[in-house]
């Protein structure tokens, strides 16, 4: 047995030779490298920890929100890991969750909320390949944490993992392959031994940033649309080359972007269009009043760079409202932008001016937010 030490990861790789009678065939000899993985935090020290076998959703997450944020507080708790924050003019507001059952492995011993600079942690999460496995572990009585990036080094057909998840320990799970799926299925046995193993630690010093917990407003929508989300990028990005604003309105034809500007005025309109083969490519409008409101393409487009994470966007919204324009992470979460309308010249005049005001400090897993939208998805 060969035993290599990452940081709080043991990486034990079993060796074992078996012999496959086929009939009256010679035997034949399947040389199989089985690879177990065991986490063991020193106790008492670690306070907090995460692992994602999808490293590239985090590095996808901080690139959506690096222009729009700069330093903010990410709340770790058992439920999840989570973030509030606002952009400098306080037109903009950022809610992301990440919940715990989403990553591979979570632990949190006490809530704790970790002050980071959003850009240096987009420079730092660049040291990761979109393939690596992402830890990040913080210990109770310091004010750093650490970030491990490891190289994935094999391709396996089963996951000991899971089985471990199950009450069946590594060791098990190399008994039961090597006895009964060998016989059958040697080929699927193969594992893949990358000799250039790689892992990156890096250290980041945490930040005493003093925010409010951010209140979300909780309303019914009069409108809800949901669509396509590189279609909603796409004709976000179109129109700013035309105007520096849109205007969305949404009725029973459909929901229309608008914008005017020095060399003319475009319109785009998008109808409900639910008979299509796929569902991520469907157009469904949920509205009980029309709604018009006007918005800032900067912000728009800056919010579209969380495309990536999500093939549908949602888009909801109220009169004289925030616009709430929410990308799903798959199933460990969301991130939601909120944005503040723009006004007409008779409201400024009148000082009408709606806000996002600080509150008691309120779940973001808020249930006001989540049911117009998953029932519009049932």
């Amino acid at each position: 047995m060969h035993t290599f030490y990452g940081g709080n990861r043991i990486i034990s790789r079993h060796f074992a030779s078996c012999r496959v009678n086929a009939g009256a065939a010679p035997a034949q000899t399947f040389f199989c490298v089985f690879v177990a993985f065991n986490f063991d935090c020193e106790a008492g020290e670690r306070m907090f920890e995460l692992r994602l076998l999808q490293g590239s959703l985090l590095k996808k997450v901080i690139e959506a929100i690096k222009d729009l944020v700069v330093d903010a507080n990410f709340d770790c708790s058992t439920t999840g890991f989570a973030l509030q924050a606002m952009d400098s003019s306080h037109v903009a507001l950022v809610s992301l969750l990440l919940r715990s059952e989403g990553f591979e492995h979570y632990r949190c011993d006490r809530s704790i909320s970790m002050g980071m600079n959003i850009a240096n942690m987009a420079k730092m999460l660049k040291c990761a390949g979109n393939d690596d496995i992402i830890t990040v572990k913080a210990d109770d009585g310091t004010d750093t944490v650490t970030f491990m990036f490891e190289s994935p080094n094999y391709i396996a057909a089963f996951s000991s993992q899971k089985l471990s998840g199950n009450g069946i320990s590594d060791s098990q799970v190399l008994g039961y392959l090597t006895r009964f799926c060998l016989p059958m299925f040697p080929v699927l046995l193969f594992w893949i031994i990358n000799d250039q193993d790689k892992i990156t630690e890096i250290e980041m010093k945490l930040m005493d940033i003093d925010s409010d917990h951010l209140g979300i407003p909780e309303a019914e929508f009069d409108a809800i649309v949901r669509m396509p989300s590189t279609e909603f990028a796409g004709i976000c990005q179109s129109l700013s080359t035309i105007g520096d604003t849109v205007t969305i309105s949404v009725s029973k034809q459909g929901i229309t972007f608008s914008t005017k500007g020095d060399i003319g005025t475009g319109n785009i309109t998008c109808r409900q269009n639910t008979s299509v083969e796929k569902p991520e490519e469907a157009t469904v409008i949920q509205m009980q009043e029309p709604v018009v409101l006007t918005f800032a393409l900067k912000y728009i487009n800056t919010f579209t760079k969380a495309t990536s994470l999500s093939n549908q966007v949602t888009v909801s919204m109220s009169a004289d409202m925030p616009i709430v324009i929410e990308y799903k992470i798959a199933e460990t979460g969301y991130i939601r932008f909120f944005l503040a309308p723009k006004l007409e010249e008779e409201n400024l005049e009148s000082n009408h001016q709606p806000q996002m005001n600080s509150r008691p400090e309120v779940n973001s897993k808020s249930e006001t937010q989540d049911n117009p939208q998953e029932e519009m998805e049932t």
